[in-house]
């Protein structure tokens, strides 16, 4: 009986990037494999166990491939592919995400650590070869494996996570007294620079519905001093020029006003302006106000971060600024009437 040639080495890395390549239907991926396992004299009942294909049909798929080429292990139709997965499926799919990366599945997905939507339709079509045709089936499922949608936070090079813990350690006591003591109000400090410049964030529209928003050509900006009152989820926000030691001292006077009569505890950044002999003075000549420093390149552990964060969105995303000032003034406006019960260490409003 006359045996089929071997493959050669050309032919073998072909159905090596047939069976690599993502762009590939599982059915084609399958057919490779066959073909190239046998080529390797592999026992077709392993081969029936790992592609699904009987002996007979293992045999026709490399003659298939000898006599014309990686065309004849494609798919001759296309078709449309299925829309939908089985409950089974959709069972399995969400074990896979709650329980493994995608680098744990296979070396197609090898350089892969999280899970994004696009790596899940790849997962889902050579899987299961289903390919949806929106991204919502695929958020979905992620809702589904109660895994939500996180954009990885960028991380100082000076931030020193050691530095961050032993701050936390130290500085936790000392809040938890000052939050018992009705006679002490904590603050959290920072500031932020308001430009004219249009950011936007994306919006849900009707289809066929595209925003423009102007923007400015010459460039204008405030300064903002904002101080939070972790106890109460106050706000207390005061538009300037710009930011440096002498604003800061004229800035402090007048939120001992706010608060006449109590100790104030006043969690900042290590920024200049704060340590610098100006800002000192006031703070010595007051005699009733603490000061503690953030930890460096630790800006999530102010709340005053996340307030700057929700009165951009809430104020100037996807808007003209055309004057700085009206701009700054409804800015400052906001902060100062809306409560913000973010927490600090564990404490806050909510608390």
């Amino acid at each position: 009986m006359k045996r089929s040639a071997k493959l050669t080495r050309g032919q073998k890395q072909e159905i090596q990037t047939c069976i690599r390549n993502g762009g590939h239907s599982g059915r084609e991926v399958r057919r490779a494999q066959a073909v190239l396992l046998i080529d390797e004299e592999v026992d077709t009942a392993a081969i029936h166990v790992v592609t699904g294909y009987k002996r007979r049909q293992i045999f026709m798929l490399r003659k298939k491939y000898l006599t014309g080429g990686i065309e004849a292990i494609k798919d001759k139709q296309k078709g449309t592919p299925k829309e939908l997965l089985t409950k089974r499926q959709r069972a399995e799919i969400i074990e896979t995400i709650k329980k493994k990366k995608p680098s744990e599945l296979g070396t197609y997905y090898q350089n892969y650590e999280y899970w994004t939507t696009g790596i899940l339709g790849a997962y889902i079509d050579r899987t299961y070869e289903v390919k949806y045709k929106s991204k919502t089936s695929h958020y979905l499922l992620f809702k589904e494996a109660k895994f939500t949608y996180h954009k990885p936070g960028r991380v100082s090079q000076r931030r020193n996570e050691q530095e961050v813990q032993e701050w936390q350690r130290s500085v936790t006591p000392q809040v938890k007294t000052a939050w018992h003591d009705p006679n002490t109000i904590i603050l959290t400090e920072d500031e932020m620079h308001l430009s004219n410049q249009t950011t936007v964030q994306k919006i849900w529209l009707p289809k066929g519905e595209y925003p423009k928003i102007e923007v400015v050509r010459k460039r204008d900006a405030r300064s903002i001093y904002g101080f939070l009152n972790i106890k109460t989820g106050q706000e207390h926000a005061f538009k300037t020029q710009w930011q440096n030691m002498y604003i800061t001292a004229e800035i402090l006077p007048k939120v001992r006003a706010l608060y006449p009569n109590k100790k104030i505890l006043l969690l900042w950044d290590q920024a200049g302006w704060h340590k610098g002999s100006e800002a000192q003075k006031v703070i010595r000549e007051d005699g009733n106000v603490e000061t503690l420093y953030f930890p460096a390149a630790a800006p999530e552990e102010n709340p005053q971060e996340h307030v700057w964060k929700n009165g951009r969105s809430q104020c100037v995303h996807n808007k003209f600024i055309e004057d700085m000032d009206t701009a700054t003034d409804e800015f400052v406006h906001y902060l100062n009437t809306t409560k913000f019960p973010y927490s600090l260490l564990g404490f806050s409003a909510r608390s």
